[in-house]
């Protein structure tokens, strides 16, 4: 067993618990992280895939009571409907592009410096987003949603193919701009993240799967449970962040590693794509 390989496995499900439902993007980390680390050939980019699914349980578990009670009241509940339906017009539109342009954005914009350059305009975006009135907000709760709505935030979330642009930012940040409430925007892209990213990590363990072997079961054993332990902190501390905080920080955060990765290139002080 190659404890080096389940050391890198272990940082890296940290760095995508922890980054996966902030605003800050995950596959950027993931990218960077793996440049640094050594851990960025084919099998890798199928692992940063499947270990989403550690993050994706610890949002489950979370938000439990809530999923259990619209399962059980799917069949009669015109709310648990709605909100079902909400969520699959909102997953649809990622299905669709990424079965479009999925190998295309891998093979092009899968960089370092692409990275850099959607760190920064993400924190732009969000520090606009964070400068509207709070009378542009017509959405306080996520019962609140219209399907058009769900439509629109599922659009949104296309963006986060982009590395570098976050899942979560595109669809918290692009919900507000749309009206919901910070709270509203939040929860939805938590449960809009449950089919997307299991679907996303599924479809490439299936598409990839001649690229795996058993031998590799500890290396994504361990990475699933490093995702899940760091995702299940860092969404139960983000929920009470948003109830009286704002995502500034997180926009300059972008912003300053975004500039950092551009001047470490530029100097040569990293090889960042490597």
């Amino acid at each position: 067993m190659d404890l080096m390989l389940l050391l890198k496995a272990a940082l890296m499900g940290v760095v995508e618990g922890l980054t996966e439902f902030l605003p800050i993007s995950s596959t950027g980390h993931l990218i960077l992280a793996g440049s640094l680390l050594g851990f960025h050939d084919e099998r890798a980019k199928v692992f940063e895939i499947a270990i989403q699914t550690g993050a994706i349980l610890a949002v489950i578990i979370v938000y439990w009571q809530r999923i259990r009670a619209t399962v059980v009241g799917l069949p009669t509940q015109r709310q648990a409907q709605r909100f079902t339906l909400n969520v699959l017009i909102g997953f649809v539109p990622a299905v669709l592009l990424g079965l479009l342009l999925g190998k295309a954005i891998k093979a092009h914009l899968f960089t370092p410096m692409v990275v850099a350059t959607t760190f920064v305009v993400g924190g732009l975006v969000i520090l606009w987003a964070e400068r509207r009135p709070a009378s542009a907000t017509r959405i306080a709760n996520v019962d609140d949603m219209t399907p058009l709505d769900a439509l629109k935030v599922g659009l949104a979330q296309c963006l986060a193919m982009v590395p570098g642009t976050s899942r979560s930012g595109a669809t918290i940040i692009g919900g507000m701009l749309l009206g919901l409430s910070r709270k509203a925007a939040t929860d939805f892209s938590f449960f809009l993240a449950i089919p997307t990213l299991i679907g996303a990590g599924a479809y490439s363990l299936y598409k990839d799967r001649a690229l795996l072997s058993l031998a590799d079961a500890p290396m994504f054993a361990v990475g699933l449970l490093f995702s899940f332990l760091s995702a299940w902190v860092c969404v139960r501390w983000l929920l009470r962040y948003v109830a009286s905080h704002s995502f500034v920080p997180f926009a300059w955060y972008r912003i300053a590693f975004g500039g950092l990765i551009f001047l470490t290139s530029t100097l040569g002080w990293v090889d960042w794509a490597a």
